[in-house]
């Protein structure tokens, strides 16, 4: 069953395609990697669906309900969740309170505006903080939870703002570019992250990422767009063979 449906998505910025009529599905339970040269329109694509920017044509479904007519708040409580090729964490905030930020949809109003530590509130508190514990001893960092984020290294950051993205436990995730501008080891260790994240929380997951090594080797699907386009679509064997991705990443020959 698709969990994600995209189709004809067509975006333009002034006189530039930066999508081109793009379609595909994600099913429930996929990992699915979205793959393609600088400037294909990725990131363009994760910003539609997230409702960030709004397209010319087509249309996005998430679970059967049509995204683009939801505001950005409510598609978070329909399942879907995301992180950034720029990390959009606060700095000036610790750990736990990045991945607190995560968890609104779930916590009550009252609790975050409250002056008075009346019972319901301190039992919200200490349920939210619970779950944000929980999901930062998923992703590694349990002892690092007092820490300013600022002060951490980039890639320690990246689970950070991994775990934010998914203790609202979402239905689909987004990551954008997980393996980006980590070392050689952290790539290999944000790979069994994935892939935990797949087969423990039973997530399912929508990436984009230019490391192919890291895309091969965790995805059931790649999509690949060029140019704003969908050249390609299959398993990562066959996308790796196909001649237009092969023309698109390395030019003709």
């Amino acid at each position: 069953m698709a969990l994600l449906e995209v189709t004809d998505l067509t975006v333009r910025f002034g006189g530039v395609v930066a999508l081109d009529r793009v379609s595909f599905v994600v099913n429930a339970g996929e990992v699915v990697a979205l793959i393609g040269p600088n400037g294909a329109g990725k990131t363009t694509l994760f910003n539609v669906v997230a409702r960030v920017y709004r397209p010319g044509a087509g249309s996005v479904m998430l679970d059967g309900e049509p995204v683009l007519q939801m505001p950005a708040h409510q598609v978070v409580r329909h399942g879907l969740a995301r992180t950034f090729q720029n990390l959009a964490l606060f700095r000036s905030m610790t750990v736990l309170e990045n991945v607190l930020v995560g968890d609104h949809i779930n916590i009550r109003s009252s609790f975050l505006g409250a002056s008075v530590p009346l019972p319901d509130t301190l039992k919200a508190e200490a349920t939210a903080r619970k779950r944000a514990m929980d999901m930062l001893e998923f992703v590694g960092l349990t002892q690092l939870a007092s820490h300013p984020v600022a002060a951490l290294p980039f890639g320690v950051q990246k689970r950070v703002e991994m775990a934010r993205a998914l203790v609202s436990k979402p239905r689909l995730v987004m990551l954008d570019e997980p393996a980006g501008g980590i070392s050689h080891e952290e790539v290999a260790d944000m790979a069994r992250l994935v892939r935990r994240i797949h087969s423990e929380l039973g997530t399912t997951v929508l990436l984009v990422e230019h490391n192919m090594g890291f895309v091969m080797g965790i995805s059931d699907r790649v999509v690949v767009l060029d140019f704003g386009r969908k050249i390609a679509e299959g398993t990562p064997a066959e996308v790796q063979g196909n001649p237009a991705v092969i023309e698109a990443y390395l030019g003709a020959a």
